[in-house]
């Protein structure tokens, strides 16, 4: 094993070892807020559907490349996923601890990701895997609190090859165990401290933005980051990270006014886009591992449909774009259905709206140039 946690073989990154299993869940609660692999034959009892809308142009805001034991997710497979039927353009990969550099300074290691999806996206923008431009945009990570983090930044730009638009440092925290905490979370207030937001000034003064990642309880935290640092670019993943599960279990309604007041106060603050998905293993509307077949796009819709459309009307559509969260979400429903859903959610927008949620917010945000 080297020092950052990997093999020769594949093997689950440090940092990700209490969050991801190789294998399926053991008996007892499903246990929401850890990823496991898909199951191929689950996946394969869905009902088959039509494509809805299937012109519309798609950028996938949010998804990730890796190879852990039994779980390999790399451009083929990600690419059996794309092609089955929406009109995905162009994705943006987010950072998941994949390919750090085995050699070399701790606070470089990440740069290794942005090379590794440098590659794919070279990959994918040959022409020979189809059309979609994998990985147009890559959101990597280098720790902000750290005072020479924008020596790794620059490293990261030039990686990118004209690709690399910000960093996620996740701060998830909670204290329950059960949660299972952001891998790059120190503990609780990190958005709050005075070193990690003068490393937020030195990304956003080479153009770069922050993915941010939180639970729902610490959503003021970036409310005030927003306040404080009016003019740094936030995008909040996963709609704000509703939790219901673990000590939020059986408290949907509390949890949602919470999370929507919450949500209400930070989309005062113009600086701040939110993405719209990545919930399946956090706010745990249904149970996938006891269902005996996967949910249609209809029943998909009806379970995330009420943070979705909150959200697009907190923030307005220009500031809310679509994401698949894959593979993670792959664990709870297929691509297709997942696509059909998030029409579904927002079928009674207008046509520019439609174009805003699914390409044109990702485009101008991400700073993806029109052939993505």
């Amino acid at each position: 094993m080297t020092r950052h946690g990997q093999s020769t073989n594949a093997a689950i990154p440090k940092g990700l070892a209490g969050l991801v299993s190789s294998t399926g869940p053991g008996p007892g609660p499903t246990p929401f807020g850890r990823i496991f692999p898909p199951r191929p034959d689950w996946l394969a009892k869905a009902e088959p559907e039509e494509i809805l809308d299937p012109g519309l142009e798609i950028v996938d805001t949010h998804h990730h490349i890796w190879d852990i034991p039994n779980f390999r997710y790399l451009l083929d497979e990600f690419l059996i996923d794309l092609q089955t039927g929406h009109n995905v353009v162009a994705t943006v990969f987010n950072e998941c601890r994949a390919m750090y550099r085995a050699a070399g300074p701790d606070d470089m290691a990440p740069v290794g990701e942005v090379e590794f999806m440098a590659g794919i996206a070279a990959m994918s923008e040959s022409g020979g895997y189809g059309r979609p431009h994998v990985a147009a945009g890559i959101v990597g990570f280098a720790d902000l609190t750290k005072d020479g983090v924008e020596y790794v930044l620059r490293a990261q730009i030039a990686a990118g090859g004209g690709r690399f638009r910000g960093v996620r440092h996740a701060a998830g925290w909670d204290a329950d165990p059960v949660i299972g905490n952001s891998h790059t979370s120190p503990g609780p207030g990190l958005y709050l401290r005075s070193d990690f937001r003068r490393g937020l000034q030195r990304l956003s003064a080479l153009g770069l933005s922050l993915d941010a990642w939180v639970f729902h309880p610490q959503l003021g935290d970036v409310t005030d980051l927003a306040r404080s640092c009016p003019d740094v670019s936030i995008v909040l993943c996963h709609l704000g990270g509703p939790l219901g599960y673990g000590p939020y279990g059986g408290r949907q309604d509390e949890v949602f006014t919470a999370w929507k007041a919450a949500m209400q106060d930070i989309a005062k603050h113009p600086n701040v886009s939110v993405k719209l998905g990545g919930m399946m293993m956090r706010l745990a509307a249904y149970d996938y591992f006891k269902l005996e077949r996967p949910p249609g796009s209809k029943e998909f819709a009806r379970y995330w449909e009420p943070y979705v459309l909150t959200t697009i009307e907190l923030f307005g559509a220009d500031r809310c774009m679509f994401e698949s969260n894959f593979p993670v979400d792959k664990m709870g429903i297929g691509f297709a259905a997942m696509w059909n859903g998030f029409k579904r959610m927002v079928s009674g927008a207008s046509a520019d709206e439609k174009v805003a949620l699914f390409s044109g917010s990702a485009r101008r945000i991400y700073r993806l140039s029109e052939r993505d």
